[in-house]
C-alpha cells in the first residue's frame, strides 16, 4: 500500500500483519482519486473518513492538501497505527477518532465536503449508510458521500445516487448533496 500523489506520494504505508482491515487498492485508490480530483479542489476541502481502517485513504487526502481530515475508527489499534502513521508523515491535517461509525454520524453536527466509507463489505446494517449521510446532513452543498462496496450491491435506486465507478474488484457509489 502506498501513497498515490501529493506531498507524501509513493511512500509505503506498511500495517502491522495483524491487521484485519481491508485497505483500498493503490489501483482503485488512484482512480478515484483522479475523479475526485475532476470536481474539489483538494486545498479547499474537509473530509470524513470513517471506517478508516488502514488509513489509507485519510492520508491520501492529507498528502493531496486537504484542510482537514477526520479519520474514524473503531478498532483501538488500528487507530493508533493511523494516529501514529500520520505523525510520522507528519500530515497534520488528520484528526485520528476512535468511535463507532455510526454512533459518530449521529453525534458529529459537523459538515463536510467529502465523506468517504470504506466498511466491511459484510458488516450488518451498511446498506443504511447512504440514508444516514442525509439524514443527519454530514454533507455541505454540492458535498460527496463515496461508499466503497462490494460487487454484489446496488445503491443506484438511492436518492442522491450520482454514479458507480468500478476498479477492479472494487465498487464505488457516489452519491451528492
Amino acid at each position: 500500500m502506498r501513497i498515490v500523489s501529493g506531498i507524501c506520494k509513493g511512500r509505503a504505508i506498511l500495517p502491522p500483519k495483524n491487521f484485519r482491515a481491508r485497505p483500498t487498492t493503490d489501483f482503485a485508490k488512484e482512480n478515484i482519486f483522479n475523479v475526485i480530483s475532476n470536481y474539489f479542489d483538494f486545498s479547499e476541502v474537509v473530509v470524513l473518513d470513517i471506517f478508516s481502517g488502514t488509513g489509507s485513504i485519510s492520508y491520501e487526502f492529507a498528502s493531496r492538501g486537504a484542510q482537514r481530515v477526520v479519520s474514524v475508527e473503531l478498532d483501538a489499534l488500528h487507530q493508533k497505527f493511523i494516529r501514529q502513521t500520520a505523525e510520522q508523515l507528519k500530515l497534520k491535517a488528520i484528526d485520528s477518532v476512535r468511535a463507532n461509525a455510526f454512533s459518530y454520524i449521529k453525534g458529529c453536527g459537523e459538515k463536510f465536503d467529502i465523506v468517504f466509507a470504506d466498511p466491511p463489505y459484510d458488516l450488518e446494517g451498511i446498506d443504511v449508510l447512504p440514508e444516514l449521510i442525509f439524514e443527519y446532513e454530514m454533507l455541505k452543498p454540492e458535498g460527496w458521500f463515496i461508499f466503497e462496496h462490494s460487487k454484489k450491491k446496488d445503491y443506484s435506486h438511492l436518492p442522491h445516487f450520482r454514479e458507480k465507478r468500478v476498479y477492479g474488484s472494487v465498487n464505488f457509489s457516489i452519491f451528492q448533496a
